[in-house]
């Protein structure tokens, strides 16, 4: 398999249920041939109704289009589109085996049945399910069922492959096992992709570019280290990783704020909020740092220590360290912020 796909634009794409219900609003999305784009967002953010938009699953509202490789497709419906899809429950049909359900979209296009039996010895080597062919569902765990759904949507060679909170359902040990592996086949096949996910780790992970999607609109579109280093607005920020904030007032160089002073190049005057990641802040010597503050909490993840300082903000600071000293509830600690690292963001 070596196609790599479909370009897909969405154009003006609303789409509002018939209790008036406006899931999502107007949007304008360009999704490159071979390109893995993740949908990223909480809850009943419109996030799986704008990837059924590109299935054929929902039609958009009067005036939006979706097309796949230029040609207008909004009128075809999902079987004729030549997609893949994934769901979060695989949909798997439980009446037929996992050779029998990787072949099911190959027998609906009355495949021969040579082709038939060559294209799916190809998916089941291809995702390492050989030895289960004769299994029933109900025999296989959460992670075998996660590779026969894939196997069967890539099974049809699609132009799209369209996957909806395909680990949600997996445990965290296996979920980042499989998110390895799909990268890992996604990159070998270029085919153009769309993941709809709630989890941070798996858009970064996995995604070219990452759409942001906030009550039913795009927040920011672009790739994993600008959303993640440059948020477009405090939703975003605060929704991919850790956000800490600080209010305070410039004065002379500086931010002052009750722990203390953060260093300040940008000029201006007055109340300021600023925004940093927990990685760009540093635990210091005692003298060597300009804030001081009192630990809240402290968690040992392993590879680092997340701790939480309070007694420099309204809120307590959220900090990560490698260093192996441990950390007790009262203790004094001393900060430095990266002043490179700063943000000031809209609501």
């Amino acid at each position: 398999m070596t196609d790599r796909g479909v370009a897909i634009r969405l154009v003006a794409c609303a789409k509002t249920f018939a209790d008036g219900t406006r899931a999502v609003e107007p949007i304008d999305l360009e999704i490159h041939a071979g390109e893995t784009v993740a949908v990223l967002g909480p809850s009943g953010c419109g996030k799986t109704t704008t990837l059924r938009l590109i299935a054929g699953l929902e039609s958009p509202d009067a005036g939006g289009r979706v097309l796949f490789g230029g040609a207008d497709v909004t009128g075809i419906p999902i079987e004729r589109r030549n997609v893949g899809m994934v769901f979060q429950t695989y949909a798997l049909f439980p009446n037929m085996t996992v050779a029998e359900n990787v072949a099911y979209g190959l027998t609906v296009r009355r495949l021969d049945s040579a082709s038939l039996r060559e294209r799916v010895e190809e998916m089941l080597a291809m995702m390492q399910i050989g030895e289960l062919r004769h299994r029933r569902i109900d025999q296989l765990s959460g992670g075998q069922k996660q590779r026969v759904a894939l196997a069967r949507a890539l099974a049809i060679r699609p132009r799209a492959l369209l996957l909806d909170e395909p680990l949600t359902a997996l445990d965290a040990k296996l979920r980042e096992g499989l998110r390895v592996e799909i990268d890992a086949l996604l990159r070998r096949l270029g085919m153009t992709t769309v993941y709809v996910t709630h989890d941070q780790a798996e858009a970064m992970a996995l995604g070219d570019r990452i759409v942001v999607m906030s009550h039913g609109r795009v927040a920011q579109i672009g790739r994993p280290r600008d959303i993640y280093f440059a948020p477009a607005n405090r939703f975003v920020a605060d929704f991919v990783g850790t956000m800490n904030s600080l209010r305070g007032v410039i004065r002379d160089g500086t931010i002052e704020v009750k722990g203390g002073r953060i260093p300040w190049r940008r000029g201006g005057s007055g109340e300021i909020e600023v925004l940093f990641r927990p990685e760009s802040v540093t635990l210091v010597e005692p003298g060597n740092g300009p804030l001081t503050g009192r630990v809240l909490s402290s968690f040992f993840l392993g590879d680092r220590t997340r701790v939480a300082v309070e007694g420099i903000g309204s809120t307590p600071l959220i900090v990560e360290t490698g260093a192996a000293r441990e950390f007790q509830p009262g203790d004094n600690v001393h900060l430095s912020v990266d002043p490179e690292a700063l943000l000031v963001l809209d609501r």
